[in-house]
């Protein structure tokens, strides 16, 4: 169990960085997904992998044998409002762990179940889905992707460097992906630094709140990488949403459920 104290300043920092107008004070309900930006478990470096995080096999993900961690989706349930200044309990567990060969080798697949509490009432219930890989091999077969919808004109998002940057800084998240060029170019072979998963989902969110209102649930998968050169587009139909790289292709799709 990880306690925190959520504190506004920093449900602030992360409105900026999103470009929101929003401002918080102590009671304030923040919007989903901004709990990721708490709950912080800082490790020394030594309990670092090479990638920035946490070692696995160390703490709660056990050692899968693969070196390259990607966030490929998750599920929210929003059972009560999470509050600025109310301190609260983050609960975490092993739901399920599996192996299988894919396409480009072997994976593995590791879904975190997160219970998320304030005043002894579940105010968020979080299912986090990563997968493990091998690192790739010079002239395998490119990742295959997916043209996204393109009869919806959507809105666009700009993502710099800078926000990328901060986004890290604010969830704690050490992974050299979204901030290391070199590393993410030559060990990972990205064609730039990779925006976060969790970056995007928050934007959905955000956009599904806007037009649908609040949520009492959000299922979320990514399709494919986006680096910090392309630009994002927003769409949605009905309660589908999914984000678009300016080539066309498929970034994150998403399910939402309004209340």
């Amino acid at each position: 169990m990880i306690s925190d104290v959520v504190d506004p300043a920093r449900a602030n920092a992360l409105a900026v960085t999103l470009g929101l107008p929003d401002r918080f004070a102590a009671g304030d309900a923040l919007p989903p997904f901004f709990h990721q930006i708490y709950f912080w478990e800082p490790q020394p470096a030594e309990a670092l992998g090479r990638d920035g995080h946490p070692k696995t096999g160390v703490g709660l993900i056990p050692d899968m044998g693969l070196p390259r961690r990607m966030w490929a989706g998750g599920r929210l349930e929003f059972a009560a409002p999470f509050r600025a200044g109310v301190p609260a309990e983050k609960v975490s567990s092993i739901e399920t762990t599996t192996r299988k060969d894919g396409r480009t080798g072997p994976l593995a697949f590791v879904t975190l179940r997160h219970d998320i509490s304030q005043d002894g009432t579940l105010c968020i219930r979080e299912f986090q889905d990563l997968v493990y890989r091998e690192d790739p091999s010079p002239g395998a077969p490119a990742p295959v992707t997916r043209a996204a919808p393109a009869d919806e004109q959507g809105e666009e998002v700009s993502v710099t460097t800078t926000t990328l940057f901060r986004y890290s800084a604010l969830t704690f998240n050490g992974h050299r992906i979204h901030y290391d060029l070199d590393y993410a170019r030559e060990v990972e072979m990205y064609p730039g630094l990779v925006t976060h998963g969790p970056l995007i989902a928050q934007h959905l969110m955000l956009k599904a709140v806007r037009e649908l209102g609040s949520l009492v649930g959000f299922s979320f998968r990514a399709a494919s990488p986006l680096a910090h050169y392309e630009a994002l587009t927003l769409c949605r139909s009905g309660q589908e949403l999914w984000a678009r790289a300016p080539d066309g292709r498929v970034v994150m799709e998403a399910v939402a459920d309004a209340g």
